[in-house]
């Protein structure tokens, strides 16, 4: 997930159409709650193998970090390697059916061209749980980590990163196929690259290339072996700015896409804030839990991609709402004011014919944000700083996503806790072209 670079990639390129915006005619709420995800509905719950395993080998991430000596040690993060069959209970009680999991490169091939037994043992169990806990496991094959070995040869930027990339995946892919799990091949790549840029020198261009032969490379095998299988490669959503940012993205990987994976967190970040200086009378944002949070802005980065890619199944690969170090948001809302809003928002999109199949909470706990464990964004709050028990401790949101999940909708008649704000503050221009209200 979630990166700052959000807006500043590209958001100046709409920030004089986004002033000059007059709103259009809006779409009306329903006068009548209906609930219309359908039975086949996939709930989820999301995480990574980095950000919350603990116990971690030597990886690209583990060296940033220490470089990087104001960012947060990464220690055994919510030590999810020890706790995953705690965890996943704790998921098969919220009654979702399927758990987002990565298979960690650095772990399974520690050396090149050696294959750790004892991390895929550890994978395998991981595997075997979610599949008896009666939920779909979702894998993620790259989620932003690679071997330190690798990193050794330059990362993205050595030629042969392709190829050693598509070893180590088949290797994955062959192994829990016949699971049949659902496949992410690459998190947010846009954002990865991004901060191979910042900490790896890397060239984006170059990378960008590469991502998408990886994607497409592991697309075709992963169809090979599983031939009846689902993959996709998440985008983070960015609004105002989604198709100059991961517009190029799309072009190269669009065609080997069985669904669109959409992460979506916040709105239109305003190019004057997210780049404000000392002095600005509108400081900017101090952490995610201040960026502009606007629920009504999925329903309008679905219909970014059901025009896009008209009939294509969407599903929400990651949603949720950070909070600072886990105090209460000075506004007033709630981690489940925000999820009943977001469900909301995603039964208007379904029942104005966007083929929304599935969404995935971010996340079941709370874990490392690459850098800081201050955002918090688990259902389950864990103080990784100052509890060495790593105890679970259940948010609000807990029971609001175990009832949404009995009734497979947002309560009934429900209006939205944070009603529509000002158009030009969600997602520009399409917010303003075809605005919604609520009753």
């Amino acid at each position: 997930m979630r990166t700052r670079f959000r807006c500043l990639m590209a958001a100046w390129l709409v920030m004089t159409a986004v002033l000059l915006l007059v709103p259009g005619e809006a779409r009306t709420a329903p006068e009548t709650h209906v609930t219309v995800l359908g039975d086949d509905f996939l709930w989820g719950v999301a995480a990574s193998g980095f950000q919350s395993e603990g116990q971690s080998p030597d990886s690209n991430w583990a060296r940033y970090i220490d470089v990087n000596p104001g960012w947060d040690r990464l220690g055994d993060s919510v030590d999810f390697h020890s706790r995953f069959r705690s965890d996943i209970a704790l998921a098969k009680n919220l009654g979702v059916k399927v758990f987002r999991i990565g298979v960690e490169w650095a772990r399974v091939e520690p050396q090149p061209g050696v294959w750790d037994p004892a991390a895929f043992a550890f994978y395998d169990d991981v595997v075997d749980a979610i599949v008896a806990a009666g939920m779909r496991p979702m894998l993620t094959l790259d989620h932003w980590v690679y071997p330190g070995w690798e990193a050794d040869l330059g990362g993205w930027r050595n030629p042969g990163m392709v190829a050693d990339w598509l070893t180590n995946m088949r290797k994955v892919v062959d192994r829990y196929a016949a699971r049949n799990p659902i496949w992410v091949t690459i998190n947010e790549p846009v954002a990865y690259i991004m901060h191979e840029v910042r900490q790896n020198g890397t060239d984006a261009d170059h990378m960008l290339n590469q991502v998408a032969v990886a994607h497409n490379s592991i697309y075709d095998y992963i169809h090979q072996v599983q031939p009846n299988a689902l993959v996709t490669s998440n985008v983070g959503y960015v609004a105002g700015a989604e198709s100059q940012v991961n517009g190029p993205l799309l072009e190269l990987i669009g065609d080997k896409l069985d669904f669109i994976g959409i992460d979506y967190y916040f709105g239109y970040e305003p190019p004057e804030l997210a780049a404000s200086t000392p002095g600005d009378e509108t400081p900017a944002p101090a952490g995610m839990w201040d960026l502009p949070t606007w629920p009504e802005g999925i329903y309008f980065a679905l219909q970014h991609y059901s025009q896009r890619f008209p009939g294509k199944p969407l599903w929400i690969v990651e949603n949720g709402m950070p909070t600072d170090d886990g105090h209460p948001r000075t506004d007033g809302y709630t981690r489940s004011d925000h999820l009943r809003d977001t469900v909301y928002w995603m039964q208007r999109a379904k029942a104005d014919g966007m083929n929304v199949i599935g969404y995935n909470y971010w996340s079941l706990t709370d874990n490392y944000e690459w850098g800081s464990y201050t955002p918090r964004f688990g259902l389950y709050t864990v103080n990784v700083r100052t509890d060495p028990s790593l105890k679970r401790i259940p948010t609000d949101a807990v029971d609001t996503y175990r009832d949404i999940i009995t009734h497979n909708s947002a309560p009934a008649n429900y209006l939205p806790a944070r009603p529509p704000t000002d158009c030009r503050l969600v997602d520009p221009p399409a917010s303003c072209d075809t605005p919604v209200t609520a009753p």
